[in-house]
């Protein structure tokens, strides 16, 4: 994590505004903010695949406290691909509960048997295999790479795409990763990607508390809808009451919610059509 080291890749690219920062001194920058106030974080210290996959589906739309609060006691109660892929969904859920966005452990514990059936209970090392394995896209697929097994591969996520923007972009709206593609080809400490990675999340994360959320700028931005109220917020209750019970009427189900049958059920056929519950007659439960 040298400086010298820092500065030996892309000296003379330069965003197409003349005012930017030259990637050398951009990358300096990254490295003296993440050398003083780089996050210790668990999954950073892990070198094993599996942990460093739980974290990464963990962190899809999830802030890093909340995962903080689940990311140990989800590994005591499911270390490895084999323990997981062994678990009762239900099992699973329960454990999960908290993060949110339940389709996510469905697609790990799903993942955890893909690898005990074609990878003898370990993971690929490329790319584009992780991208066949379920709830794994290409951002997920690369930062897998790079933090699993240090390879320089060039992915976005919102905290980078904060940084690219900040730096880069200031003054532009609509920004497209597109344009910062190029510009994390460029900067890609291929020696250490892993840790460059982390360097740039850091000081996204930084700016996000100091500036705002830059990611408004970006081309790909959505605004979350509210979780109050919500649909989601609804599939989750009915998915924490069908961990407790083993099996609920859905008439039990709807009342015990505050919602009417029909709200009741158009949210049940959602989650039987993901594969989270399964329906019985008048009966449902967790897959």
């Amino acid at each position: 994590m040298s400086e010298q080291r820092s500065r030996s890749h892309a000296q003379g690219s330069l965003c197409a505004h003349a005012e930017t920062p030259s990637l050398g001194l951009f990358r300096s920058s990254i490295w003296s903010y993440y050398r003083k106030q780089g996050r210790d974080l668990p999954w950073r210290r892990a070198r094993e695949p599996y942990r460093i996959l739980v974290s990464e589906i963990m962190l899809q739309q999830t802030q890093v406290d909340r995962v903080l609060k689940k990311y140990d006691e989800f590994l005591a109660a499911f270390p490895d691909f084999a323990s997981l892929a062994a678990a009762p969904l239900r099992d699973v859920l329960k454990a999960w509960q908290g993060l949110g966005y339940n389709r996510r452990a469905l697609a790990l514990k799903r993942s955890a048997e893909l690898a005990m059936r074609d990878y003898n209970g370990q993971l690929p090392d490329s790319a584009e295999e992780l991208e066949s394995f379920p709830g794994i896209g290409k951002a997920t697929a690369s930062a897998v790479c790079a933090f699993a097994f240090n390879r320089p591969v060039v992915f976005i996520e919102t905290n980078i795409r904060t940084v690219f923007i900040h730096f880069f972009f200031s003054g532009r709206k609509e920004v497209k990763d597109a344009e910062l593609l190029p510009l994390l080809e460029q900067s890609l400490d291929r020696e250490n990607p892993r840790e460059w990675y982390y360097a740039l999340m850091d000081y996204g994360a930084m700016l996000k508390r100091t500036v705002g959320n830059l990611s408004r700028k970006s081309a790909h931005y959505h605004r979350q809808q509210p979780f109050k109220g919500s649909d989601r917020q609804l599939r989750g209750r009915m998915i924490r009451l069908l961990t407790e019970r083993k099996r609920m009427g859905m008439k039990e189900l709807a009342e015990q919610l505050g919602v009417p049958a029909a709200k009741a059920r158009i949210i049940l056929m959602q989650l039987e059509k993901d594969g989270l519950i399964k329906k019985t007659k008048s009966m449902v439960s967790i897959a």
